[in-house]
Order: C-alpha cells, then sequence, then structure tokens
C-alpha cells in the first residue's frame, strides 16, 4: 500500500469547524526590509511594438485584439478598395478610347473635326 497517497489531515480548530490541515493560513513572515525585482527589458519585434507599448500603459487587452485583428483587416479592405479603383480607372480608360475610335471612324469628316477640336482644347489647357 506504498503507492497510495497520505490521506489528507483534518484539524478541528478553536471555533469548532474542521478544515484541511494544508488549507491553514500560514504564519506571516517578518520584513526583513526591501524586495529587490529583477526586471529584464528586451525590445520588442517590430509587427509586435504598438501591442506591446499599449498593454504596458494599461490600455488593455481589447485595445491590444482590435489592434492585431482590425489593422490586418483595414489593410486588406484598403488592398481591395484600390484594386477596384485601378479596375474601374483601366475600364474608364479602355472605353473612352473605344468611343473615340469609333466616333472617329463612323462619324465620317464631322467625327474627325469634332476629335481635332478636343484634341486642341486639350493642348490649350495643358500650356
Amino acid at each position: 500500500m506504498n503507492h497510495l497517497p497520505e490521506p489528507a489531515r483534518v484539524v478541528q480548530l478553536p471555533d469548532g469547524t474542521f478544515t484541511y490541515a494544508d488549507q491553514l493560513p500560514s504564519t506571516q513572515a517578518t520584513f526583513s526590509g526591501p524586495q529587490v525585482v529583477h526586471q529584464h527589458i528586451h525590445q520588442a519585434s517590430p509587427d509586435r511594438t504598438v501591442q506591446r507599448i499599449a498593454l504596458g500603459s494599461g490600455i488593455g487587452a481589447g485595445t491590444v485584439a482590435a489592434g492585431v485583428y482590425f489593422g490586418p483587416l483595414l489593410i486588406g479592405a484598403l488592398t481591395a478598395i484600390a484594386a477596384n479603383l485601378a479596375l474601374l480607372a483601366f475600364l474608364a480608360a479602355v472605353l473612352s478610347w473605344g468611343v473615340v475610335s469609333v466616333v472617329k471612324s463612323v462619324g465620317g469628316p464631322d467625327g474627325k473635326a469634332a476629335a481635332k477640336t478636343l484634341a486642341k482644347a486639350r493642348k490649350r489647357r495643358r500650356g
């Protein structure tokens, strides 16, 4: 029976209640001077610096979680918006080129004259 744990010791307190001996309050040690705390400070990696500063200043875990979650989410959303705008700009350029080409070919001399007038107006604005 040596492989079994020791049974828990139960003691009776002065007020008549029973409790386990390992849960008794320990006696407080005498104060022997200031406690020395060794603190090691390391440089944070670049991607977590803001989060560690936030934790160190007591902002809270919610702010850190928001920064960790919404930071990449914001970058992804801005990238998607930029890609959509680039696609729309490309489509606008292609469609305007197509409209100009059709007007030149179908309009005959009037279309060519209108294209020349537009080209002159553009040159005046630049110069």
